[in-house]
């Protein structure tokens, strides 16, 4: 097996760092803040064993998501559908990783509505497992999904973020009181 370059770029949006990672084919994640700069260990060696970083921002203007990012954090209703993502994952993931896609700018649903969404309705917990895992938040939108309850459930940037990416979206009426952990 060759060596496969991931290009890096990091962009600082809504007072964050946020790090794309991009293959030849697409976009394959999205992290931020605390989270780890080289996406290396176990998550990138499962799927590119062989690899090497380069930093190029070209190549992230050129898959038109830095502009994309630029507008969703300036408050416009970006869909990140015509982005080219390269998603890597189990096929179950992959399948709830789409089903996120399809949550439109300002809607929110639950981990419930999600797994009916896909076809899943008895798998809330893989659902909500799975979302957790998102390598692309933000683009496949994971902050969109909340308990049953109405109020907000684990995100991997804490809650604090994920209620700034709704309010960002005009989602403003779901809290984090009364938050519970794994309310599908």
């Amino acid at each position: 097996m060759s060596e496969i370059t991931i290009y890096r770029h990091t962009l600082n949006l809504g007072s964050r760092d946020w790090t794309l990672w991009a293959s030849e084919k697409g976009v394959v994640r999205l992290s931020f803040g605390l989270e780890e700069r080289l996406p290396e260990g176990k998550w990138l060696n499962t799927y590119v064993p062989r690899h090497r970083y380069q930093e190029d921002q070209t190549v992230f203007e050129e898959l038109g998501i830095t502009r994309e990012m630029e507008n969703y954090f300036a408050g416009a209703a970006v869909s990140f559908r015509d982005i080219p993502l390269d998603i890597w994952g189990t096929p179950f993931q992959q399948e709830v990783w789409k089903g996120l896609a399809t949550i439109g700018h300002g809607e929110v649903i639950t981990y419930r509505e999600l797994a009916e969404r896909i076809g899943r309705p008895q798998a809330m917990r893989a659902v909500g497992t799975a979302n957790g895992q998102n390598p692309l938040p933000v683009i496949l939108p994971c902050h969109r999904v909340i308990g049953t309850n109405g109020t907000l459930t684990g995100y991997r940037g804490g809650l604090k973020l994920k209620q700034e990416l709704l309010a960002l979206e005009g989602i403003n009426h779901v809290g984090a009181a009364g938050h519970e952990r794994f309310a599908f």
